[in-house]
């Protein structure tokens, strides 16, 4: 039976539940959670009215000026926090954020992803999306320093850290969040859950969560969880693929029975949007200096704009469908990685794949098993993704689709933020370049 989240039910609830705090969650720009704590006798008034705080939270390095916002929570968000002591409970719940005339915020990157979900719904469409999600349990924060030497899908001994995965997967669990697998990743100490489909919204606020459930898990058993795309320099780093659907009502407009490996067309001018707005989104799905130390051929990560059914090099995947399961059929794009704020990247996922319908741009063949395994050289007909921070900034910010799709404001201050980071990283002088350098010039 659907729960109803009302006003009125929420604050039953919540009293029922000895809840004394109330957390109010929101995303910064870069993809960080924010929150402050409301008591319980506030909670009415906050979901009538909102709560006041400084805006300028949301503008990630750049806050060039204190600005009241009102964050409003979203009732139907509303979870009591499991590893919080339940004789004063303490709950969670999601806001959306505007400004002080009760009108949304153009720099809330949550608003953003829910103004293009309504022009694909306006389409008649619904977006679908489940992650998989890769990270690291590591001993703590300062070094990585690995748990175990476990590889794909090894079990103990060589997987130490299996208790705590089951026990991030329970309290995911016990937050509503369906779970689809888990199991330890390719890399040393790495680790893969992957949640099941739900409308975009609801992934990306499940992936805050699940992010943050992660890291409560680690730090309850003195171990530090880390989202960091490229930790380990001689092992795989740590990506996030998204599989996604378009659905027309109980529809699946990615599957076509008569087709080849029953793609739909829509699914076709879909992929093909992707592969040609993939160089103006990629600073959004991979936002970081570190994220592109991890997109290299000899670490199973996707290199070229092209599509596949199996290969890891592609920017795209297509799973094989069973023909009698057409609600399975999907695409897989495989470079997003986890550190991303994943209300924009799939708002700018989105937009690209809906160009690629509206337009409907050829789709080229797909790279084949053989050539996937080829060397550098047969690859050389194949275009590269960006390999660097500076390549795909530039992309971005030269991308009408992109200024669109996340509005003006929000686009803007991205790029003042990634700015930002390169001028520091710029400054900053390495490990390699004293050991390198210091000792022969």
């Amino acid at each position: 039976m659907a729960i109803d989240h009302n006003k009125e039910y929420i604050l039953k609830l919540a009293h029922d539940s000895n809840v004394k705090f109330i957390r109010l969650w929101f995303t910064d720009i870069l993809g960080f959670l924010k929150s402050f704590a409301i008591t319980i006798d506030e909670l009415e008034d906050a979901i009538t009215e909102g709560v006041r705080f400084d805006g300028s939270t949301l503008q990630g390095f750049i806050r060039t000026d204190e600005r009241e916002m009102i964050a409003l929570p979203d009732v139907s968000t509303f979870k009591i926090l499991p590893w919080r002591p339940k004789e004063d409970s303490v709950a969670r719940m999601i806001c959306d954020i505007h400004q002080m005339d009760m009108t949304p915020y153009e720099g809330d990157s949550r608003y953003i992803l829910k103004k293009n979900l309504q022009k694909a719904s306006a389409k008649g469409f619904t977006f679908y999306t489940g992650p998989e999600i890769e990270f690291f349990f590591f001993k703590n924060s300062g070094q990585p320093e690995i748990l175990d030497r476990g590889g794909y899908f090894d079990l103990t001994p060589l997987d130490v850290a299996t208790d705590y995965r089951r026990q991030t997967v329970l309290t995911l669990e016990q937050m509503g969040i369906d779970v689809i697998s888990s199991h330890h990743e390719g890399s040393h100490s790495q680790h893969e859950i992957d949640l099941r489909h739900e409308d975009a919204l609801a992934t990306a606020d499940n992936i805050m969560t699940f992010k943050l459930i992660t890291k409560e898990i680690a730090l309850m058993n003195n171990i530090y969880a880390s989202f960091m795309p490229k930790p380990l320099a001689a092992q795989n780093g740590s990506g996030m693929h998204i599989h996604q659907s378009l659905f027309r009502e109980d529809k699946n407009m990615f599957f076509d029975k008569n087709n080849s490996y029953y793609l739909s067309k829509t699914a076709e001018y879909y992929i093909a949007g992707l592969l040609k707005h993939c160089n103006e989104f990629f600073v959004i799905t991979n936002q970081w200096i570190n994220s592109y130390k991890r997109l290299h051929e000899d670490f199973e990560s996707p290199t070229r704009i092209t599509w596949s059914y199996a290969s890891h090099n592609a920017l795209v995947r297509v799973p094989l469908c069973r023909p009698g399961k057409p609600n399975a059929m999907r695409i897989e794009l495989q470079n997003p990685d986890p550190s991303c704020n994943p209300y924009l990247a799939l708002s700018a996922i989105l937009a690209a794949g809906l160009k690629g319908i509206d337009e409907k741009y050829k789709l080229d063949e797909p790279l084949y098993i053989a050539e996937s395994d080829a060397g550098p050289k047969e690859k050389s007909g194949i275009p590269h993704l960006p390999a660097q921070l500076y390549d795909a900034l530039s992309y971005f910010e030269k991308s009408a689709l992109m200024k669109e799709a996340l509005g003006e404001l929000l686009f803007n201050k991205f790029i003042d933020n990634k700015k930002l980071e390169l001028d520091r990283f710029n400054r900053y002088i390495t490990d390699y370049e004293i050991q390198e350098y210091l000792p022969i010039l």
